[in-house]
């Protein structure tokens, strides 16, 4: 008897086909020799121009928490209400845009829709630099062209979206990691470059404009580098029903509350800094180091963005909730320190407690993050399913993009409840406070549902 193989049994190797508008059918990662030979080349060059343009994304969407410090100097007089609206409605709709975002991937292709995305960003950039050069711009222009910045909060979405397609599942974590780091970045670069930029050559006044400005170039370069080098993979379907059955269940409701405590309170803080600084010791608001101002707000995401990927791979190691409750208490006692320091007046100091909480926040990110997945594959093994089935990954890649989209709207929380707590007591403590006393909850609800066994997570701890 022959023990040839018929045809039917032999699996076909990928074939791409390429079509115009740099469209790619029968993308297939999961295919070893492919990825091998073909799909690792082609996937690397599509998340080197996604980070690019995701970083860019970043940039003009926390842009306005550097120029609102910079306002005054140029002329403008903000309350403090404006102020902390100008800082936080980019945050708002940034945080709204991820769900769309999140689908317009599969319905215009990658490529496409990087393209699109990118050159969304020119308006707001745009706008910027004339509305800050005069003023008298009313108030209602300035927040109209914070909100338009909120598009650069939307790619995300789409930029994380996009990648998850072209990577095996093996990979999909380093890939999608490396493309939320260097999204995340953009705002401690926005923070270091601005004050720099618009101080330089400037004679002893300033070149505020170049806040917005000075992006265009790159943006154009993102533009271009996505139109010559990225793909539209057929493959990337939307998938409407994984998110309508991940919305039902009650565990992505209070991820995307731990969430918001994570991920809100980096994104929050990052955007108020420089503004807290500004308030709190106006003469170190800024270094002058020759003829250009220099500001350390930036320190703040930096740490909160490079600490990510480790609070990921901790929880790899330790389980996600353990990291997640050993970030919250971080958070308290970073919190309950920079209370107890404020009276003594020194900056270092309190630089020091903020960056403990950035990088706590930055940890907790990545944990909480590395607990979706686990608590979707816990759920389908507790309902009698695989936890590795098709259906749960669906729901839990599903999951990711919409408790990232419920988790920024921290971003727009976190200065409101600052700016209410200083126009209500002239100081920044009561809002303080209740951040501690949200962080405790947080860590209660984290240690209460998924550090104790339950049999809606087949007994297991995440």
């Amino acid at each position: 008897m022959s023990t040839t193989p018929t045809p039917a049994a032999v699996e076909a190797p990928t074939e791409l086909t390429f079509r115009p508008g740099r469209w790619i059918d029968g993308w297939n990662a999961e295919d070893p020799s492919f990825w091998a030979s073909t799909g690792r080349a082609i996937a690397k060059r599509n998340l080197g121009w996604s980070i690019f343009a995701e970083f860019l994304g970043f940039i003009i969407w926390q842009l306005w928490s550097i120029v609102v410090v910079l306002l005054p100097a140029a002329g403008f007089e903000l309350t403090t209400t404006e102020t902390f609206w100008l800082i936080s409605l980019p945050s708002l709709v940034g945080a709204t845009l991820r769900f769309p975002y999140t689908f317009a991937v599969a319905l215009f292709g990658g490529r496409n829709w990087t393209i699109v995305s990118a050159g969304l960003l020119l308006i707001p950039a745009t706008l910027l630099g004339f509305a800050v050069q005069n003023p008298e711009t009313p108030f209602g222009v300035l927040l109209l062209i914070a909100a338009l910045g909120g598009v650069g909060g939307g790619n995300f979405a789409s930029s994380m979206a996009n990648i998850t397609y072209f990577f095996p599942q093996k990979e999909k974590g380093w890939a999608l990691g490396l493309n939320a780091a260097g999204g995340n970045i953009g705002t401690a670069i926005a923070q270091l470059a601005v004050p720099i930029v618009v101080t330089l050559g400037a004679a002893g006044t300033l070149n505020i404009q170049l806040a917005g400005w000075m992006w265009i170039p790159l943006i154009l370069v993102a533009m271009w580098g996505a139109w010559r080098y990225m793909d539209n993979l057929s493959s990337a379907k939307a998938d409407f029903a994984g998110a309508a059955s991940a919305l039902r269940e009650p565990h992505l409701w209070v991820m995307a509350l731990l969430y918001i405590g994570t991920f809100g309170s980096f994104i929050g803080f990052a955007g108020v800094f420089p503004k807290l600084i500004a308030d709190q010791f106006p003469e170190f608001s800024t270094f002058h180091v020759g003829a250009a101002s220099l500001s350390l707000a930036f320190l703040g995401a930096l740490v909160g963005s490079l600490s990510r990927p480790y609070g990921g791979k901790l929880a790899d190691r330790f389980g996600g909730a353990r990291m997640t409750v050993i970030s919250f208490s971080v958070m308290i006692l970073a919190t309950l320190a920079l209370i107890l320091t404020l009276p003594l007046g020194s900056f270092w100091v309190f630089l020091g407690c903020f960056l403990v909480l950035f990088v706590a926040t930055g940890m907790g990110n990545g944990s909480t993050y590395r607990m979706i997945p686990a608590i979707f594959a816990a759920r389908g093994a507790a309902n009698g399913g695989d936890a590795h089935s098709v259906s749960t990954q669906r729901r839990g890649a599903a999951a990711l993009g919409l408790i990232a989209a419920i988790g920024a709207y921290g971003g727009f929380l976190i200065p409101q409840v600052l700016g209410a707590s200083k126009s209500a007591t002239g100081g920044y403590e009561t809002a303080f406070w209740c951040f501690i006393a949200a962080y405790a909850v947080l860590l209660a609800v984290t240690a209460a549902v998924y550090l104790v066994p339950r049999s809606s997570l087949a007994g297991q701890r995440i």
